[in-house]
């Protein structure tokens, strides 16, 4: 069942949402050559609590860290730990936090210093693809339609957008209701309405899409070795077009 929410619970959601925010814009500065994943986690997490706010997904079904980091050819979950940062790397950073009973959730890729032009154009056409598909993010409007306007942008610059995670509602509960692919037919799903907030966050790979997970049970990585990028946004869906939270 998809939750609406109030005004009242979206500015809630405001203040989880401008936390989330702040950790990603002091990541900019502080990811560089030589700091571990671990550091990156141990940086984020100092930031949310600070807010007197928690980790969103810290023991989350078992995950054992604050964020999720990921180096290169890791899609998504990346666990921190001591695997150094380079320079030429690219890493995901995906970031949530919980705060008076709601949470935010927001991701980005960062670039380690001097990364080459085809990472920067997938780290490009990544974030291009997230505001292509929000752009139908519109009351009346269809839940595959922010999909297939994703995979459409991706696809036309020769990347292949992930099949094996979605995007998803969230509120009260991190993942809630509707679960949202980031390809597909549009016209397709639910109608979209006022007080509907979601995370869209597609994950586009330099090579092909199919993803494996390692043996940790969390960190996917892309099949054929392949660079991957990942962009997310908390939005609101509300009456004068999308609202994104996280920005």
């Amino acid at each position: 069942m998809v939750v609406l929410k109030t005004k009242a619970e979206i500015d809630k959601m405001r203040i989880a949402c401008s936390i989330v925010r702040e950790v990603l814009e002091k990541l900019e500065d502080f990811v560089k050559p030589g700091i571990t994943t671990l550091d990156v986690d141990k940086f984020a997490e100092s930031i949310i609590n600070s807010r007197d706010a928690v980790p969103s997904f810290k023991g989350y079904r078992g995950f054992p860290a604050s964020v999720c980091t990921s180096v290169n050819e890791v899609v998504v979950h990346g666990i921190p730990g001591d695997r150094k940062l380079n320079d030429g790397d690219i890493v995901s950073v995906d970031v949530g936090a919980f705060i008076g009973g709601f949470h935010g959730d927001a991701a980005r890729t960062f670039a380690v210093v001097d990364i080459s032009e085809k990472s920067e154009r997938l780290i490009r056409v990544t974030r291009e693809s997230f505001f292509e598909g929000i752009k139908k993010a519109v009351i009346g409007g269809r839940l595959t339609d922010i999909s297939n306007a994703i995979q459409t942008h991706v696809e036309a610059h020769d990347y292949g957008v992930v099949r094996d995670f979605f995007g998803h509602g969230i509120g009260r509960e991190l993942h809630e209701e509707p679960t949202i692919p980031h390809f597909g037919r549009a016209n397709r799903g639910l109608r979209l309405r006022a007080g509907m907030v979601v995370a869209v966050e597609p994950m586009v790979t330099e090579g092909d899409y199919s993803v494996t997970t390692l043996k940790d049970g969390w960190t996917a990585v892309t099949s054929d070795g392949s660079l991957a990028a990942h962009y997310e946004n908390t939005v609101a869906i509300t009456s004068s077009g999308p609202e994104i939270l996280t920005l």
